[in-house]
């Protein structure tokens, strides 16, 4: 199967899953409404660059990020309360700098998936009305969720569909075709 297929038949199937998860059995806890936050994770395992490395990126990144976005929303309406309608936006600008310098750590350094987190985490406490405190555990249990989902459907994608041959292999296979050969190589 072309590799686009292997991929659009992975993610379907698998957001349906999602999806039904967050619709059905998790509808009744603290993640009940959080598939959005799951599809952005899932996003984020694939642009950054998916596998392992693209997995861990979207967990750790986004988790940071939720956590500063967390500080912030605490700063906005404690600390910072005094600046009236400044509160907030300084907070903010004060997360999205600390993210950035955060960033020279090579674990954080994917700026788009903190800020991903960051935003992520204003969706419980802005439309669900929980308190921050209470909203980093649904919002980091959804970036795994959905970073799991990236990955899975990065392994059933690439086990169902057909790679284009690499070029070393079609460097071999010519080659064995000039000399005659019949000797299998791995690549």
């Amino acid at each position: 199967m072309p590799m686009l297929f292997a991929l659009a038949l992975s993610v379907g199937v698998l957001a349906v899953i999602d999806t039904w998860l967050y619709v059905g059995p998790l509808a009744t806890t603290a993640l009940a409404g959080l598939v959005w936050i799951s599809f952005i994770a899932w996003g984020c395992h694939f642009h950054s660059g998916g596998g392992v490395k693209g997995m861990t990126t979207a967990i750790v990144c986004m988790s940071f990020g939720a956590l500063v976005g967390m500080v912030a929303v605490i700063l906005a309406g404690g600390a910072f309360a005094g600046l009236g309608v400044m509160a907030a936006p300084v907070a903010v600008g004060i997360g999205a700098a600390v993210i950035c310098l955060a960033s020279a750590l090579p674990l954080l350094s994917t700026i788009p998936a903190s800020v991903y987190g960051f935003a992520s985490i204003a969706g419980p406490i802005l439309l669900a009305g929980l308190a921050p405190t209470e909203a980093i555990v649904p919002v980091v249990l959804s970036v795994i969720i959905g970073a799991l989902f990236g990955i899975v459907s990065e392994y059933v994608a690439n086990a169902l569909g057909k790679k284009p041959p690499t070029a070393e292999a079609e460097v071999l296979g010519a080659e064995a075709t000039r000399t005659g050969s019949t000797t299998t190589t791995t690549v």
